[in-house]
């Protein structure tokens, strides 16, 4: 397979000489992506790729649902934005079920809790549940495929705080991708006419916007500072100190935010919420309880992305993320899709990819 791999490269090159160097870079970084490919699943086991496909599946399916089921919470007569924000990290005991068995059977032994190291925890898990809190007011007030653009600006803001706390490269292809889709925000606030909500009114909806972005500039901040964490006190990326980190920091923000529910009186307004809403009280919990469910599964998947393949690969997920929360939105929520919203997509998309061709091009030279 190799073989054949290298020989259709020869032939490509050699019918590409009269084309233009253009063409020919371009076929050559595409079958450097080939080989690279070939060459990583030989050098993997099996199971690998199983928790590779099973990851994936979690940032693909569980995400856009965890995001869907904010807008139906709302939508179907739900209030509290701490509620919602809550149930983001309720889930924490989850990755902390996969967590301890590693210790029991495997022998692994937990990382050492410096002061350091837990007030960065703490300060993550506050930022964590204001993060939450901010994209909770956004669905709110946001259909959910407009949330789900908006939020992908998360990226570039990853990319830029990342350039001033970790000191992570920015090329060209990176800066563009800024550029476009701080573009692609753009249209969409320019398009607020068409998708807001008949019972959301103009200011609210402005707010829902604001929050957005806010909330997605402060994830790239979290997203950079636990990278920084990373390389300034735990040294090595394995996979347990990855789970230790989502429970430290998600246990955190759960403590932050049960306080701010308890302060707000929302438990106590649960009850009465619960018996208003759309469906019943079953159908209340039903949503809480998947919600937990999925965002922690979603978190999980983009963990074992991360650990098992590549921040690379986890933009390219998260670039297809967004069209699949969009489209469901759309199907299943009845969500306004206009034209511009469309646009916005798409150069969206076109973002990304520019965005993850300059991260993997930098890659690749160190290879070639």
């Amino acid at each position: 397979m190799q073989e054949l791999l290298l020989q259709e490269e020869e032939k490509m090159e050699q019918e590409s000489t009269g084309s233009g160097s253009s063409k020919f870079s371009s076929l050559q970084w595409v079958f450097k992506v080939k080989n690279m490919a070939w060459e990583a699943y030989k050098s993997k086991p099996f199971s690998h790729w199983v928790l590779l496909f099973l990851s994936s599946l979690g940032m693909l399916v569980a995400f856009p649902a965890s995001s869907l089921l904010s807008r139906v919470y709302f939508a179907n007569g739900g209030t509290s934005k701490w509620i919602i924000s809550w149930v983001a990290v309720a889930g924490w005991p989850i990755p902390a079920l996969i967590l301890f068995p590693m210790y029991l059977f495997h022998g692994t032994s937990p990382t050492p809790l410096s002061l350091q190291l837990f007030c960065s925890y703490v300060f993550l898990g506050f930022l964590s549940a204001a993060d939450n809190l901010m994209y909770a007011y956004a669905y709110a007030y946001l259909p959910a495929s407009t949330a789900a653009l908006l939020a992908s600006s998360s990226l570039a803001f990853s990319a830029l705080f990342g350039f001033w706390i970790v000191n992570n490269k920015l090329n060209a292809s990176v800066i563009n991708a800024i550029v476009i889709i701080t573009a692609a925000m753009t249209i969409i606030a320019l398009d607020s006419d068409s998708d807001r909500y008949p019972y959301v009114s103009n200011n609210q909806y402005i707010w829902g916007f604001v929050w957005d972005i806010l909330g997605s500039a402060l994830h790239g901040l979290i997203f950079a500072l636990s990278e920084w964490v990373f390389i300034k006190f735990l040294g090595r990326r394995s996979f347990h100190v990855v789970l230790e980190q989502q429970v430290m920091v998600s246990s955190c923000a759960f403590l932050f935010t049960t306080i701010g529910v308890i302060i707000n009186k929302d438990f106590q307004g649960m009850t009465s919420e619960a018996k208003t809403f759309k469906g019943g009280v079953t159908a209340y919990n039903l949503v809480l309880i998947w919600s937990i469910i999925t965002f922690q599964l979603g978190v999980l998947g983009a963990t074992g992305i991360l650990f098992l393949a590549s921040t690379v690969m986890a933009g390219v997920l998260n670039a297809v993320r967004v069209p699949v929360t969009s489209i469901a939105a759309v199907i299943l929520l009845n969500d306004p899709m206009s034209g511009f919203k469309i646009l916005s997509l798409v150069i969206t998309f076109w973002g990304f990819a520019s965005y993850i061709y300059g991260t993997s091009t930098g890659r690749l030279s160190v290879v070639g």
